[in-house]
């Protein structure tokens, strides 16, 4: 936890620590409460029970508190979704065809392939559309994801701080088989991407293969 391939792996992470630490201290606090009532105001005989009138301390400490805590929920997430949107104008854009079930992502020199080859420590901006039904582009290991619609172009924007190979699934169900609609997302070192990106043949071989078709 806290630590991973992009930066927004940490914002994500401590987000879900402070929600759930939050849920384990309110769970706790309300079961000792209920258990210390059950043994305090149980039902006795000769023992009459007496109206208890409001407190205006009382009511306004349990509207405050729980207003407090969602807003603050709401604000540390909102940070991690501003992360995702504020994108680079420098970013490298790559365009991503979803369709039952693959993906394709086309680059600006016209390389196609069907893993995501991006540059370490380079701004990344995915420019995502679907040509049959909604997909859903997921990178667990970056802690992003974005629906990918059909009819409609939806973006996602990340920067790999770490070399390897991480998974891209589909989380959005889009038929028989959505659970094999797979691939990878692949960074490399910034020299390695650069002779990968402006290694010709890939692109000639592309194009020839297109036409046979």
């Amino acid at each position: 936890m806290f630590e991973g391939p992009t930066g927004h792996v940490e914002t994500v992470d401590l987000v879900m620590l402070y929600i759930v630490g939050i849920s384990v201290i309110l769970l706790l606090g309300i079961t000792a409460v209920m258990v210390y009532f059950v043994f305090k105001y149980h039902r006795k005989h000769g023992h009459k029970p007496k109206d208890i009138h409001g407190s205006i301390l009382l009511e306004t400490i349990w509207i405050a508190i729980p207003t407090v805590l969602v807003l603050s929920m709401f604000y540390f997430g909102y940070i991690g979704y501003e992360e995702l949107r504020n994108i680079p104008d420098d970013a490298m854009k790559i365009d991503v065809t979803a369709r039952m079930w693959e993906w394709d992502f086309n680059y600006d020199n016209g390389k196609q392939t069907d893993t995501l080859f991006v540059p370490l420590g380079q701004p990344v901006k995915l420019l995502m559309k679907s040509v049959d039904v909604n997909h859903s582009l997921y990178i667990p290991a970056f802690r992003i994801k974005e629906d990918v619609i059909a009819g409609k172009e939806t973006f996602l924007g990340f920067t790999a701080d770490r070399v390897g190979d991480f998974d891209i699934a589909c989380a959005e169900y889009c038929g028989l088989n959505h659970s094999m609609m797979y691939t990878k997302v692949i960074v490399m070192p910034n020299d390695e991407f650069a002779s990968w990106y402006n290694d010709e043949s890939e692109v000639k071989n592309l194009v020839e293969s297109g036409k046979e078709e």
